[in-house]
């Protein structure tokens, strides 16, 4: 167990996530998702989390794996053509996860993700937290517009609103 990463979790709450992301930045993000969906047919969520609760944090559970039952539960695998892409963000570890479906990560690779969190984490470390938001949304909508195009008439199958998970 690191200690320290555990005081990290306990004296992060919601208040830091409010702190980084503002009310104004989360209305900016999910805007910038809503015009993203409208060039492809693909579905973009957004969740930002201040810290692991005590039992998974005691077990050690990293953000990735984190990162994948938030997917879970918020339907991300849900999607018609199983092309859904969670960006996420636990603020007490600094770490950014990306998790896409299979439809759109067999066309895409783990390589292109984990280099998009790379330059997500560059961004938050130089204090720009809504911009390497707003750059991993706009990265991410390019491989949706390449590879699932919007045909028109097509439904918003997840909502474009950032979840803030206490």
């Amino acid at each position: 167990m690191n200690f320290k990463r555990v005081v990290k979790h306990l004296i992060t709450t919601e208040r830091d996530v409010r702190k980084t992301f503002s009310p104004a930045h989360l209305q900016h993000i999910a805007q910038a998702i809503s015009a993203s969906e409208s060039q492809h047919s693909g579905e973009i969520r957004f969740a930002v989390e201040s810290a692991l609760e005590l039992h998974p944090l005691l077990q050690a559970q990293t953000p990735r794996q984190r990162a994948i039952e938030v997917f879970s539960e918020l339907h991300v695998w849900d999607t018609e053509l199983n092309n859904g892409v969670l960006i996420y963000v636990l603020l007490a570890d600094h770490a950014i996860e990306i998790v896409a479906d299979r439809g759109i990560h067999a066309k895409v690779g783990s390589a292109y993700w984990e280099a998009l969190c790379h330059q997500i984490e560059q961004a938050f470390g130089q204090g720009q937290f809504e911009a390497g938001v707003m750059n991993s949304i706009e990265a991410v909508s390019k491989q949706l517009i390449t590879h699932f195009p919007h045909k028109g008439g097509g439904k918003n199958e997840l909502p474009d609103t950032p979840v803030v998970i206490g």
